[in-house]
């Protein structure tokens, strides 16, 4: 080289010397601007959670899980075995000899992606994941690599490495809602970490890479398939032998686990979500919650639903249906809040407020009924005019003097509005509050007509209140368990009081039979005693059916949600199709399900009468009248009840024996302990007194007692 050119070059050369000093000093200001965007506040553990729920079927099957399972945490002294040699092995098979970032590993990772075409092994150390699960966000920038890169060295330098290794377990997400292996092996396979099996261990581990797609409950083959990959890892590290590896593959692990919720049932999920969450509080713990959701039911509802709207609903223009059945005792059997949860989660069961048209002359016929009117009793129905309105009936015909059960079954306006006016609309309001309206009802004279707006669960509970006379109301939980603690158990006991006085009871149930037997309803019958009323709205807006047999209350609604009229949509149409076709195939699963137990089909009664069947079990003594056997309430016949000492000293009696109960009437029933007849009993030691309408045996008993002197007879 000459020497004005070696002179040239050593004139140049403070100049790179500088270039490269600037370039390593905007590095470590980049590098120090990067780290000061660490969220460092973010924590090492995972932030708390309200409860997360697993939701069953009443027979204890898992349907659903909601939430956030987060499981017990696992501890560096006790890291859970097999399942930390599968992580391991799977996700960092250097783990315990790096220091935080793996060059080899990564090396090796995009090796054998480049040979297989798919990327078998993750370049991230355990260390590096975890410094991305505590602090930063799941960007797959430049920024968000050197951060984890820096803070994973960070860690090992202040963690060891099974305190590194737990924290990570318990912060990785495993799918289907599970947060840490812990809450994992429980969501799948029903035990602790520490229990799983190498089989069990190798499929938790695997869901590391693909946690959702993975997961079990929704794609169980693959899930599989990727724990054989885990196995098969496990074999070439030594961190299992070829003899265990061969016994896991031969035998495929099991689950124990809810699936995937079915989408249907997000509407019977949403309401018991609620209502568990509204009964324990927000507590940051894994419940499972038993409900009252019968599947069998749930799927028939779900699947009749779908199909009379497939076959009518276009030409009805009938865009949406309701279906909830309830069980005598309030329990929520089956829930349809629309056609589509996926579409629309509105509950129309619960949340659709709609007019119920006629479906509201039960609450002005109920106050009839206490008020001393009688199913025989006649009434005219002509032109009438009140306050300047002038109601009409449906086929603006007028048929002079008839009873009120043709009145009722035919769905007779204007007798309906004669009938309100002479009660009195203050009581029919009323009567609609003690049955389960809860809106505010103007007191106008076409409210009874169905102008005030109401649910489809209010209405089926108004209809089970009046058809089995107690307050039932819906509910859909039973039990909430944290583990094997429970924390909220469903007590026992019915409805309390009776919601009428027997003979308004029993003159609803002659009207309501009477409207399916002969009436509006008569597309709903069965071969069985159906109690029911239809019910349509101006320009058939809405129509509704709601029928009552001895062991459910079931109601359907029909309508459009922008309220648009449908093409004569009527409640003795579509809805009480609907009803029927869910009831007859409900009435054939009851029968397949207990052949033994199943009555034999009975045609419609000449009297009004809507009896359940027979009881047998240790009852509890709710007052000396009022017992509760085999979850239903009974009241004695014969007997007015008292409670306090008489009711211990009954209790006290029974002693645990059973009691079989036979029904007199859909209202009274007469028990047995062991051949003695409770009402007898209760009568003859003065521990209550004899009804009106007391068999001449129990009068006897009653006066026997008061000679003595026994009982309520001793002051």
């Amino acid at each position: 080289m000459s020497q004005p050119a070696r002179r040239r070059r050593l004139r140049w050369l403070p100049w790179s010397f500088g270039g490269v000093g600037l370039l390593a000093l905007a590095a470590v200001a980049w590098l120090g601007w990067v780290m000061l965007r660490v969220p460092v506040g973010g924590g090492m553990q995972p932030a708390g959670t309200a409860a997360t729920l697993i939701l069953e079927n009443r027979d204890g099957s898992g349907f659903a899980t909601r939430g956030v399972l987060r499981g017990d945490p696992v501890t560096a002294d006790a890291l859970p075995q097999p399942l930390t040699d599968a992580i391991v092995a799977i996700e960092d098979r250097r783990f315990f000899s790096h220091g935080g970032i793996d060059p080899r590993g990564l090396l090796r990772a995009l090796s054998r992606a480049a040979t297989s075409g798919r990327l078998r092994e993750g370049a991230s150390t355990i260390t590096q994941q975890l410094a991305r699960l505590s602090f930063l966000s799941q960007d797959r920038t430049l920024t968000r690599k050197v951060q984890e890169a820096v803070l994973a060295v960070w860690l090992e330098s202040r963690l060891e490495k099974p305190e590194i290794l737990a924290r990570y377990m318990n912060a990785a997400y495993f799918g289907a809602g599970a947060v840490g292996v812990d809450a994992a092996a429980r969501r799948y396979f029903g035990k602790p970490a520490g229990e799983l099996s190498l089989g069990e261990a190798a499929m938790v581990a695997g869901l590391l890479r693909a946690p959702s797609a993975l997961a079990p409950t929704r794609n169980p083959e693959a899930a599989w398939e990727r724990a054989q990959v885990v196995l098969g890892v496990m074999q070439d590290t030594g961190a299992a032998t070829p003899e265990a590896v061969a016994a896991a593959r031969a035998a495929p692990p099991a689950l124990q686990a809810p699936p995937e919720p079915l989408v249907q049932r997000g509407y019977f999920a949403d309401w018991a979500d609620a209502e568990a969450r509204r009964l324990v509080g927000p507590l940051p713990l894994d419940l499972s919650v038993r409900t009252t959701l019968d599947p069998r039911l749930q799927d028939l509802a779900e699947q009749v639903v779908a199909k009379w709207l497939d076959r009518e609903g276009a030409a009805a223009h009938a865009g949406q249906a309701a279906l909830l059945a309830l069980a005598p005792d309030g329990a929520v059997l089956a829930a349809v809040g629309g056609r589509d949860y996926a579409t629309s989660q509105f509950n129309r069961a619960t949340q659709a407020e709609r007019q119920p048209g006629s479906l509201f002359k039960l609450f002005v016929y109920a106050a009839a009924m206490e008020a001393g009117f009688r199913p025989d009793q006649v009434v005219q129905d002509a032109p009438l005019t009140i306050d300047g309105w002038s109601p009409n009936n449906a086929d603006n015909r007028f048929r002079g003097p008839v009873t009120l059960r043709e009145a009722f079954a035919g769905s007779i306006n204007t007798v309906a509005v004669r009938v309100q006016d002479s009660v009195g609309r203050a009581r029919v309001a009323e009567m609609a509050k003690r049955l389960g309206l809860t809106q505010d009802i103007a007191l106008v004279p076409s409210m009874a007509l169905g102008t005030t707006e109401a649910t489809l669960a209010q209405m089926v509970t108004a209809f089970g209140r009046v058809g089995y006379n107690t307050a039932l109301s819906p509910y859909v939980v039973q039990e909430v368990r944290a583990r094997d603690r429970a924390l909220y158990t469903r007590p026992p006991g019915g409805g309390g009081a009776p919601v009428l006085n027997a003979a308004a009871q029993q003159g609803m149930l002659d009207l309501m039979l009477a409207a399916v037997r002969d009436g509006t309803g008569r597309a709903a019958r069965l071969d069985r005693p159906v109690a029911g009323k239809t019910g349509t709205t101006q320009d058939s807006r809405d129509a509704w059916f709601v029928g009552i047999t001895a062991d459910a209350v079931v109601g359907v609604w029909v309508g459009n949600d922008d309220n648009s009229p449908m093409n004569r949509v009527g409640g003795g149409g579509l809805p009480a199709r609907i009803w029927q076709d869910f009831m007859r195939q409900a009435d054939r699963i009851r029968t397949a399900a207990a052949p033994s137990a199943a009555p034999p089909p009975a045609p419609l009664p000449a009297a009004p009468v809507l009896a359940p069947e027979p009881l047998r079990g240790v009852p509890q003594v709710l007052d000396t009248a009022t017992l509760q056997v085999a979850g239903r309430v009974v009241r004695l016949g014969g007997v007015v009840g008292v409670p306090g000492d008489f009711t211990g000293a009954m209790a006290q009696w029974i002693a645990g024996r059973d009691a079989v109960c036979t029904p007199q009437d859909a209202n009274t029933w007469r028990c047995r302990v062991d051949g003695r007849d409770l009402s007898e009993l209760v009568l003859s030691n003065g521990g209550g007194r004899a009804t009106t309408d007391a068999t001449p045996e129990l009068r006897q008993a009653e006066q026997a007692a008061r000679a003595a002197r026994l009982g309520v007879w001793g002051g």
